[in-house]
């Protein structure tokens, strides 16, 4: 009787095999396909994000031109202006209107590749040092300056170009927390800072500080990045900053194409 028993239930058994493997294969299934799924939803935000990094030169263009339209405007103004408050209600237009065109211009480098004697003066032709990148966009925004000469500087001469030393803010060996918190408790505006061994742009919205800059280690190109992914940032030693377009004195030699660093 229980090599009956023993037999009649082989089959069961591997019946219960059967199932088991059945279920098995089904939890793999679906879980394969969740996992396309999921995949197939974010790649449309990777390649937005991706979108974002690609170069725009015909958009730089476009903006090259029409902030030169708006200066021209903006200095027949200043020059024709009768007293003080009429001169300082164009410098005011000025600075917000820089501080718009500013950041779109910088981000139409995005994606644009780093070399550290990269010299390029079109977004995604070539590759763009640091110097050379806040330069080049200080430049095409309507600033006077030696571009080659000027980007060769130091960080805190190529700040000092847009900014006198009173107004500068210098530290070292400064926490950074501390740092990102004492910048964004000052005025918005475009800075430029200068660190260890490089220089960028900290855009100051007033809620949000974005550091733009030709970066020198990965991904190796002109990014937009925010506290959380401001390497350079983080690490430097030594920061320098300074806003720039809070500076009366740059805003008139913008408006008058004096040049903002001497040429000798």
């Amino acid at each position: 009787m229980p090599k009956q028993d023993h037999i009649k239930s082989k089959p069961r058994s591997d019946k219960a095999l059967l199932v088991v493997f059945f279920l098995i294969c089904s939890a793999a299934s679906t879980c394969l396909s969740l996992w396309l799924l999921q995949n197939e939803v974010r790649l449309p935000s990777l390649s937005s994000k991706a979108r974002k990094q690609v170069p725009q030169p015909e958009q730089y263009e476009i903006l090259k031109q029409d902030i030169a339209i708006r200066k021209s405007r903006l200095a027949k103004r200043y020059k024709t202006a009768k007293n003080d408050m009429e001169r300082k209600a164009v410098l005011s237009e000025s600075r917000d209107l820089l501080e718009m065109i500013l950041p779109e211009m910088m981000r139409c480098w995005l994606g644009t590749k780093w070399d550290f004697n990269g010299i390029s003066e079109t977004p995604g032709d070539g590759k763009i040092a640091c110097g050379y990148f806040v330069n080049t966009v200080m430049r095409d925004a309507g600033f006077l300056l030696p571009r080659i000469k000027l980007s060769q500087q130091p960080s805190q001469t190529i700040l000092g170009a847009f900014v006198p030393r009173s107004d500068m803010t210098i530290r070292t060996g400064m926490d950074y927390q501390a740092f990102h918190e004492m910048v964004q408790s000052k005025a918005p505006g475009i800075y430029i800072v200068g660190l260890d061994k490089h220089v960028g742009f900290i855009v100051h919205t007033g809620n949000t500080l974005h550091f733009i800059h030709s970066s020198g280690s990965a991904p190796w190109c002109v990014v937009d990045e925010s506290k959380e992914n401001a390497v350079a940032l983080q690490r430097s030693h030594y920061r320098v900053i300074g806003n720039v377009t809070a500076q009366s004195h740059t805003l008139e030699k913008w408006l008058l194409n004096k040049s903002v660093y001497p040429t000798n």
